[in-house]
């Protein structure tokens, strides 16, 4: 089957794009599992279509034919400001502030900057690229709280299993699987998608391949000794990827056992790291106020893109 994108791109060249004589911009985003890259033959079953979103600046018209090489097909017309507004409750031409970044869906800013623009008289491409990847501090930021959230966890998969609980043992370290494969998409910055492809996004990252098979150890493991063992492989790669970019001061790791029980964690200070090189005002503030992440987190709670202005107060 060939790629989605590939055919949205020959329909707007042979149908659409000859039919638009005014300015505009033409692109293939958002929804659908072709603007990610990931469709295959199953994709075709349901919302797989020939379609272009037309961007312009007044009243457009397409004829539009019922069906492209055997697909349903259709064209949206937005202008890129209301687009925006609907897709992000965002105003593409207000500044973009911490607050802001924090309170867009990740894998809805992914939808947004993957795909690709067909054509581009009014500046598509320059709202892509504003929002191609977090800022400097925020990454940091989202990259502390993602290990704040791994270290309370690493003891319980043990303290959970001692009592003979290796169901919720079993839990926890996959938790802390999906936990750590976060980080690896923060560490490589990339926008990690919604969970449907997640897996599948995380192989194509430069350390998805090394990493897969310790993960999926930690999901295979049968008791809670082979789980702890298993983790702390997982964790001294992923820290040993951390310490590669150079983003720190190297961190050392070490074993410890809280409190003297029977239990190993792999430590390492990397929230004191990336916490000390935050400097920006808003982003520490929201650090005291926030030590969360982004939406995701609250996400079940706050789905809406309306809501996310809910989130921007709070923050």
């Amino acid at each position: 089957m060939g790629s989605g994108l590939e055919m949205c791109r020959r329909f707007y060249r042979d149908v659409v794009g000859p039919q638009v004589e005014v300015p505009h911009s033409a692109a293939l985003l958002g929804r659908g599992s072709e603007v990610l890259g990931f469709d295959d033959e199953m994709s075709t079953d349901h919302n797989c279509e020939a379609r272009v979103l037309l961007f312009a600046d007044g009243d457009l018209e397409v004829q539009v034919p019922p069906e492209f090489e055997g697909r349903a097909a259709f064209v949206e017309v937005h202008t890129i400001r209301d687009y925006f507004r609907k897709q992000l409750s965002f105003d593409v031409d207000a500044e973009l502030r911490p607050m802001d970044w924090l309170t867009f869906p990740e894998s809805i800013l992914r939808q947004h900057t993957a795909g690709d623009v067909f054509h581009d008289d009014l500046g598509l491409q320059a709202v892509r690229d504003r929002l191609a990847y977090y800022p400097d501090e925020l990454w940091r930021y989202l990259m502390l709280v993602a290990w704040w959230r791994v270290h309370p966890e690493m003891n319980l998969v043990g303290r959970v299993g001692y009592v003979g609980d290796e169901l919720g043992s079993s839990l926890i370290g996959a938790r802390l699987v999906h936990d750590l494969m976060q980080l690896c998409f923060l560490l490589e910055r990339t926008y990690a998608p919604y969970s449907k492809w997640f897996g599948t996004a995380f192989r194509q990252l430069s350390c998805g391949p090394a990493l897969e098979p310790l993960l999926r150890a930690v999901l295979r493991a049968g008791t809670w000794q082979e789980r702890e063992e298993a983790l702390l492989a997982v964790y001294a790669a992923v820290g040993e990827l951390h310490n590669r970019l150079g983003i720190t001061e190297p961190v050392t790791l070490g074993v410890e056992q809280m409190c003297g029980r029977p239990f190993k964690v792999l430590w390492g200070d990397f929230i004191g790291e990336l916490t000390a090189q935050i400097q920006d005002p808003d982003v520490l503030r929201i650090f005291e106020r926030w030590r969360v992440g982004g939406i995701e987190q609250v996400r079940d709670a706050f789905w809406r893109p309306a809501d996310r202005r809910q989130l921007v107060e709070l923050l």
